[in-house]
């Protein structure tokens, strides 16, 4: 064994332990969620532990992470991302920025920018996904599943992301907005 592979039960022990207490969910409650003996979860943040893939799995699910958050070196607490290597793509005239530079599964926020008259139609993501649109800034149009949606600053609408919806900035100034994807995993739809 080399020592990469060494220190892999050690990180996993080290990530359960912290995701663990972030929760403040005790190792019988970790276990018990995960649908694990609580011996087998201690095992896992004892860092001698060597999980089958189902345990990983059923852990990660239990925390909420991806496989690859549980086994990855350890982050920094905090990391400070300028606007400069936050990705934004232009969709026609309007601009898109995500808002979360480290994934987080089944979850998107962008920041909107949309420009007087400027249009965009989205995306429909997967079947039971719910989205919510907020208006920072000036005036949005909203149209989903055929409902038109006017918002003023401060307004939110909660509708189903799986469905035809565009964006519109029908004002004379320009509108900022905020975009919330709670996406549905295809394995839970079935």
């Amino acid at each position: 064994m080399n020592e990469r592979e060494a220190e892999l039960p050690v990180r996993l022990a080290d990530n359960v332990r912290q995701l663990r207490g972030a929760r403040n969910r005790t190792q019988l409650q970790m276990a018990k969620l995960a649908g694990l003996p609580r011996a087998t979860w201690a095992n896992l943040e004892s860092g001698a532990a060597n999980p089958t893939l189902s345990v990983l799995h059923a852990a990660a699910t239990a925390l909420g992470v991806s496989l690859e958050e549980l086994l990855a070196p350890p982050r920094a607490s905090g990391r400070h991302y300028p606007k400069a290597e936050l990705e934004v793509k232009e969709r026609g005239n309007v601009s898109v920025r995500k808002l979360l530079p480290d994934p987080v599964p089944g979850m998107e926020i962008d920041r909107l920018e949309l420009p007087p008259d400027a249009r965009m139609t989205g995306v429909p993501h997967t079947p039971g996904t719910r989205e919510y649109l907020a208006c920072e800034r000036g005036q949005i149009t909203l149209v989903a599943s055929g409902e038109r949606f006017e918002l003023q600053a401060g307004d939110v609408v909660a509708f189903r992301g799986d469905q035809r919806h565009s964006y519109a900035n029908l004002g004379r100034a320009k509108a900022i907005g905020y975009s919330v994807v709670m996406l549905v995993s295809p394995l839970a739809v079935r």
